[in-house]
């Protein structure tokens, strides 16, 4: 972290605070708690005067879902029971259903002793066969790592496509097992970027994800990352998708921020564009209408945060935080942050900073 520190305008000094304060503390520097540096970054400011919940309050976790975590933790001990019941209930809720296949998915990666119990089981269950897909899918990206392409070592990009042309094997198969089930497509759209798939391909798989849910929240996402100029598209055409997607649907009135986002660095003015000025006016009287129940909500939430920060709306940016409470475990900090945790407490000491004063 000190490094990537180092590297930005005016934190120097802070950084020496920082580098003294972990020497007193007898730590490593990464290991100073997030809200210390946070404080000496950004400056001390008690959130807590604007209604905010206190910084040691912020996990990078969502809500309890009783549920989700038994299933989860039945996973983690090679149970299957839990998790088959739960995806079996979600069919239909496609926005519950992607998040369950994911988190299981995630169990799959680190012990995925209950995924072959299950297939002993019931080795034609549709839902084995969606989350099986997944599973490789997560495999594939695990074993890629998170580095940038010149950082990847060849016998990763071999394991990389490997398990990549699996996972879409078995993505063919779960969607013949459950025709109706959006979620083998959600997976088929996210691994065309690593096996390169041309626009027509793509588009052929598009089009079957959007004909079992058009308005399918993660299958954007995905589609948007194709779209985009380090994958399979431009910035141009990263930001016509998510224009027309925020226009078929308020429930993505949030997509052009995240073009906005990850399209920065092709233009550092689109924070000020129509796109992402039209996204917000459809996106805060939306969210007006909602809690921080879901991940998507969150999500949503912590993106129109980013856009009105960049807008110097400070005060609003506060209304969101408020809403949010302790969770950090959406976007932006979730992928736009090197330490979500430390990203979403800096962003909200700003945001308070310049908001108006509580009276």
């Amino acid at each position: 972290m000190v490094l990537s520190l180092l590297k930005q305008p005016g934190k120097l000094l802070a950084v020496v605070s920082l580098m003294r304060e972990a020497k007193r503390r007898g730590v490593e520097f990464d290991d100073l708690p997030d809200e210390v540096v946070a404080a000496r970054l950004s400056g001390r400011v008690d959130v807590t005067r604007w209604g905010l919940v206190p910084d040691v309050e912020v996990v990078v976790r969502g809500p309890v879902d009783a549920e989700l975590d038994a299933a989860c933790a039945a996973a983690a001990e090679g149970g299957w029971e839990p998790g088959a019941r739960l995806l079996s209930a979600t069919r239909g809720d496609w926005e519950r259903r992607e998040q369950v296949v994911r988190a299981l998915a995630d169990r799959a990666v680190k012990n995925g002793a209950f995924l072959q119990e299950w297939h002993d089981a019931d080795p034609s269950n549709g839902d084995l066969a969606v989350l099986h897909a997944q599973s490789l899918l997560h495999l594939a990206w695990e074993a890629r790592g998170a580095a940038r392409a010149a950082q990847t070592g060849p016998a990763q990009f071999a394991a990389f496509h490997r398990l990549l042309t699996k996972a879409q094997v078995a993505a063919h198969r779960a969607a013949e097992a459950l025709p109706e089930d959006p979620t083998p497509w959600t997976t088929l759209a996210t691994l065309a970027r690593g096996l390169s798939y041309d626009h027509d391909r793509f588009g052929r798989v598009w089009d079957e994800l959007c004909a079992r849910e058009p308005h399918h929240r993660h299958g954007h996402v995905q589609a948007l990352q194709y779209w985009c100029r380090k994958w399979r598209g431009s910035h141009e055409l990263m930001c016509d998708f998510a224009t027309r997607a925020a226009n078929a649907s308020p429930a993505l009135a949030a997509l052009p921020i995240l073009a906005a986002l990850e399209g920065v660095e092709d233009d550092p003015k689109v924070w000020r564009s129509p796109m992402v000025r039209d996204a917000l006016d459809v996106l805060l009287p939306r969210l007006a209408g909602e809690g921080a129940a879901t991940k998507a909500q969150r999500s949503d939430r912590g993106l129109a945060i980013a856009a009105l920060m960049m807008a110097e709306r400070h005060d609003e940016a506060v209304d969101q935080f408020r809403v949010l409470g302790p969770h950090a475990d959406g976007e932006p900090w979730q992928n736009y942050f090197p330490n979500p945790r430390l990203g979403f407490l800096q962003t909200r000491i700003e945001a308070c900073k310049g908001a108006r004063k509580p009276s």
